[in-house]
């Protein structure tokens, strides 16, 4: 009996110092539930003042506490799937130096993740876009894109020499706009270029796509870049013509590695021409409702583009250099490598109806 004193005394003690143990314990666990709570209204707060923002056609990237910044959003993203091209316009920024394509479902999982961080518009171009699987893989992702993530713009930009009405048959709904690249509505100039086709016609084949968007009900849109071969030709008569529902004019940009430099497969400097020359060609053509013109100063930060690989290209030094992929960092960590220029994107118009449901077109 004796033996069993110490240990009710052991027991007794125990208890003593658990009793105000248990009440650190709860006084723990009562300010874990405080912080996370402050944390969860601060992160709703945050969201609501990142979409407000959005909204009102202001950057996302704001000052948030502690200097820190809400991440940049890819609200509009240009994806080159592929570099390999028909053809071999001597300006061309985005050359065929790999002949890499994702598998589509690779492609897929990241244009969900692209989604996901808030991503309104995508945009497939190149390379020519319909080069690949003759226009079915570039299909396949713009239906998944329009009907199973129901973004409210889907376009393409491309060449237009690959295309078939099939493909506006197949897939024409799930399109929003279509851009045909044409720099010249003189064949000879086309050729100079490098958009020749041998016995095929650049400019006849544009009114045959002119009229399938109509037909499929796709908004139709014409790129058009300014250079030395075509800085003095007057194209307002048939642009006017065409009416297309923008005429996005760039100026001749120098991307060393692509069009210049000892790497590069173009060499683009007999095409440049000065800003003085570009604001020229501009003021010959400021009636011409649907222009919207891109100097170099503002086209060269202010898009996401992502390359074969889902690579965010950073252009800010004169050169393309490619972030991590998306598929292997996320899109959050490889979008801070992209050096892209909010302001620059809504100061350029980079936001607009973009959707063919708002558009209101007279089919």
């Amino acid at each position: 009996m004796w033996m069993l004193v110490p240990v009710a005394f052991a027991l007794k003690m125990l208890s003593v110092f658990l009793q105000p143990l248990g009440s650190v314990w709860s006084s723990l666990g009562t300010l874990f539930l405080q912080l996370r709570a402050a944390s969860w209204l601060a992160g709703g707060e945050r969201n609501r003042l990142l979409q407000g923002r959005r909204e009102a056609g202001e950057p996302s990237r704001v000052e948030g506490e502690g200097g820190g910044d809400l991440p940049t959003t890819p609200t509009s993203v240009n994806y080159h799937f592929t570099r390999q091209c028909n053809y071999k316009c001597g300006f061309c920024f985005h050359t065929a130096k790999t002949s890499f394509v994702l598998p589509l479902e690779e492609a897929k999982r990241g244009l969900l993740m692209l989604k996901e961080a808030g991503m309104e518009k995508i945009n497939f171009s190149g390379g020519e876009p319909f080069l690949q699987d003759r226009g079915e893989y570039l299909g396949r992702l713009v239906k998944f894109c329009k009907q199973e993530l129901q973004l409210p713009s889907v376009s393409i930009v491309s060449n237009g020499s690959l295309i078939r009405e099939s493909w506006f048959q197949k897939y024409g709904e799930y399109l929003d706009i279509l851009a045909i690249s044409c720099d010249s509505f003189d064949e000879q100039v086309n050729v100079l270029i490098g958009r020749g086709q041998g016995k095929k016609n650049h400019v006849e084949n544009l009114q045959k796509l002119r009229t399938w968007c109509k037909e499929y009900r796709v908004a139709f849109k014409i790129n058009s870049v300014i250079n030395r071969f075509n800085v003095d030709e007057d194209m307002k008569e048939q642009i006017n013509a065409l009416n297309p529902v923008r005429w996005k004019v760039f100026q001749c940009l120098i991307i060393e590695g692509e069009n210049s430099g000892e790497d590069a497969l173009r060499e683009a400097e007999r095409f440049v021409i000065s800003d003085e020359e570009f604001e020229a060609f501009l003021d010959r053509l400021k009636d011409v409702s649907c222009l919207v013109p891109e100097s170099n100063q503002k086209m060269r930060d202010s898009y996401l583009i992502l390359d074969e690989y889902m690579r965010f290209l950073n252009c800010r030094n004169g050169r393309k250099d490619p972030s991590k992929s998306i598929l292997d960092v996320g899109v959050e960590e490889a979008i801070k490598f992209s050096g892209f220029d909010e302001k620059m994107f809504l100061k350029r118009g980079g936001k607009y109806v973009w959707s063919k449901a708002d558009l209101k077109l007279d089919w």
